[in-house]
């Protein structure tokens, strides 16, 4: 099945909707049903039947399709945030007194998930460098039941072997989840290296537009039913219908965005990479990153997030760079048409996020749809403030 297909055709089903290009958006909560019969027929599986807006609505089955077909995967989840369809995902697979083994940096929020929320139910959780393929065989207790890998993270790139990895899990009978937020799934695709199932924060490159949020799992059959059944009802963490079309508008675009991005961040990176007033770049195509041939193994092509670490003695130089920034926005996301930047030095001193290992010189690039020209110009005259 094609990429174009996906994105354009599948599950979209015009005849049925009066021949409508787009499909329509079911702005509703509730479905009825002309007799008791019919009724009793969709509650016989309420992933597949319109019934009520909080399992299937049209609009987001649509979605759904799309999403597992771009994945590989037999079926697909959708929820309405990243955090949300990595707990449900995480949920579906441990209870108490069980093990959860996690890559040392990952998302934010999985970090607190494993770290602080389940930890209460008595689910553990040790975080490893899991670039290195042993230390998951080493991490592993007789109730470890889950892997939770993220290939790379968002900040500093660390990336797993995924097949690797897998293989060892496989061996174990473990379960393995992998966030594929950085590369989107056109560039990995962890299922058919393996994985069991695979999450995405959809604010990101899904949806491309930086204007709602959401989230996605995608795995077999048989393990979306069951966390559907589970999780996905009975925690409710549902997109809503408007929210679910705008991301399938959004998917139109995302190979054209991925292609510009793939031809713009490898130049600003080697812009970057040779600048005096640049300490290092952290970027998983760019030759000088450690695991560089293992992201040409796993990933098709370059994505648009990178980190630099700046030269700079004190925290108000790094500060006066960003400050006169004019075409990167001052942002915590990424995966949308706008370039941005998410510098650390905003974490010190802060009253919510005050606790950080990452060194303050360190700032975070997203590379969106401007001229690479633009960009190299915003760049050179904001170091001249470094």
């Amino acid at each position: 099945m094609d990429i174009s297909f996906i994105l354009n055709e599948l599950g979209e089903e015009r005849p049925r909707h009066y021949g409508a290009v787009t499909p329509p958006l079911y702005q509703n909560s509730n479905f009825c049903f002309a007799s008791i019969q019919d009724m009793r027929e969709a509650l016989v599986s309420e992933l597949d039947n319109p019934f009520y807006t909080r399992g299937n609505n049209p609009t987001v089955e649509v979605l759904r399709k799309k999403i597992a077909a771009l994945e590989g995967a037999e079926d697909a989840l959708i929820f309405a945030s990243g955090s949300a369809a990595i707990a449900a995902a995480v949920m579906s697979c441990v209870q108490g007194g069980d093990h959860v083994v996690c890559v040392a940096k990952p998302y934010s929020w999985t970090a607190k998930l494993l770290g602080k929320m389940l930890s209460r139910y008595g689910v553990e959780s040790s975080f490893i460098d899991g670039r290195e393929t042993e230390n998951w065989e080493r991490a592993i207790r007789p109730n470890t039941r889950l892997f939770m890998l993220e290939s790379p993270n968002s900040m500093t790139f660390e990336l797993q072997d995924i097949p690797a990895v897998t293989a060892i899990a496989k061996a174990h009978g473990i379960h393995t989840i992998l966030d594929n937020s950085y590369a989107s799934p056109l560039n990995q695709n962890p299922l058919a290296m393996g994985v069991d199932i695979v999450c995405h924060s959809a604010s990101k490159y899904l949806s491309g537009h930086s204007d709602m949020v959401a989230g996605v799992l995608a795995s077999s059959r048989s393990r979306v039913e069951k966390i559907f059944d589970s999780e996905f009802m009975t925690l409710g963490g549902i997109i809503s219908p408007h929210d679910a079309w705008l991301m399938i508008r959004g998917l139109r675009t995302l190979a054209i965005r991925m292609e510009r991005v793939a031809q713009t961040t490898p130049v600003i990176v080697d812009f970057l990479a040779n600048h005096p007033k640049v300490e290092q770049v952290i970027y998983p195509h760019h030759p000088s990153f450690p695991q560089y041939e293992l992201a040409q193994k796993q990933q098709k092509a370059p994505s648009g997030q990178f980190t630099v670490l700046l030269k700079a003695e004190k925290i108000e130089q790094v500060e006066a760079f960003c400050d006169a920034l004019q075409r990167f926005l001052i942002a915590c996301s990424w995966g949308g048409y706008e370039s941005l930047i998410y510098p650390v030095c905003v974490l010190y001193s802060s009253g919510n996020y005050s606790e950080t290992p990452l060194p303050w010189n360190m700032v975070r690039f997203y590379i969106g749809l401007e001229e690479k020209e633009v960009l190299l110009a915003d760049l050179e005259q904001a170091l001249e403030k470094l």
